[in-house]
């Protein structure tokens, strides 16, 4: 044990490792500051940081279980990914697509993981790898392709619901005219853009309760987008009351900002409710299957 902690301590001691490390610090910073700027201070982007922290807490959380399972990988197979990834970097930087650039960064710290732990590090640590790709954000024309057809639903329900109640409302597009108001979809439902937010609060959860199996993570996962849908619908139903009652200045006041805040904690207790659900269900069912016959 005294001996493989002193050859630990040598490969340190060598240039290679430090020059490792500030070629991945020359690499990180500028990619953060830039995430910092165009990323994580808007709105569907706030999780970064998030994700970024608790990667990190993830990964000393298995300390032991990596330092246990360490076993360098291949330096020729480590250096053809890392050209790969280096490559997918250097173009996003320079072309300034953040998407490809923050995807090179986190490939190029997966290939430099393999070739310093091995592969059986990296499969026994699949979930904080997994999580740490969250850091990429997705690009705004899939964001846009993605969310389109969920503001044409989201508005279509909202409209339909308030008619059956009465509503002077009608639709064009995701545009509502609600008495002599009208009110754009596009900024009224913004909390779509928070979808992915949901997703990295509810796989968190689940990590944190000790179910890092993806099938039942993929699960719970895909159960977010019904009550993403579902609770924006809800604000843009809140958003055109409060329009027609109190008039548009009150609906782009600190209430705009405000349900959508409430709706997210919604969202996220009905997911948190789900997994309790499913959760007693699947007791249910181990105790049915223990029962004497």
């Amino acid at each position: 044990m005294a001996a493989t902690a002193m050859t630990r301590q040598q490969e340190r001691k060598g240039g290679g490792y430090w020059l490792a490390v500030a070629g991945l610090a020359a690499l990180t910073i500028p990619t953060f500051i830039t995430l910092g700027r165009e990323v994580w201070s808007a709105e569907g982007g706030v999780q970064g940081p998030i994700v970024l922290a608790t990667g990190a807490w993830m990964l000393a959380r298995q300390c032991s279980t990596i330092e246990a399972l360490r076993r360098p990988g291949s330096v020729l197979l480590g250096a053809l990914f890392l050209l790969a990834t280096l490559a997918f970097y250097t173009v996003g930087r320079v072309f300034d697509f953040i998407s490809v650039e923050t995807f090179g960064l986190v490939a190029t710290y997966l290939v430099v993981a393999y070739l310093y732990f091995g592969a059986r590090v990296l499969r026994a640590a699949w979930f904080p790898v997994l999580w740490l790709f969250f850091l990429v954000p997705p690009p705004g024309w899939a964001v846009d392709r993605i969310t389109a057809p969920l503001k044409e639903f989201v508005s279509y329900a909202a409209t339909g619901l308030l008619s059956w109640v009465d509503y002077p409302i009608l639709r064009q597009g995701v545009t509502l005219f609600v008495g002599p108001y009208q009110l754009l979809v596009e900024d009224a439902c913004s909390g779509l853009r928070s979808l992915s937010s949901l997703v990295v609060v509810t796989l968190l959860y689940i990590y944190i309760k000790n179910k890092p199996s993806w099938r039942y993570a993929a699960f719970i996962a895909a159960l977010v987008i019904p009550v993403a849908v579902v609770t924006n619908v809800l604000r843009i139903i809140i958003l055109v009351l409060i329009t027609y009652h109190l008039g548009d200045e009150a609906a782009q006041s600190f209430l705009h900002v405000s349900t959508g805040m409430v709706m997210f904690v919604v969202a996220l207790l009905c997911i948190f409710a789900i997994d309790w659900v499913v959760e007693q269900l699947l007791l249910l069912r181990r105790r049915h299957h223990v029962q004497p016959a």
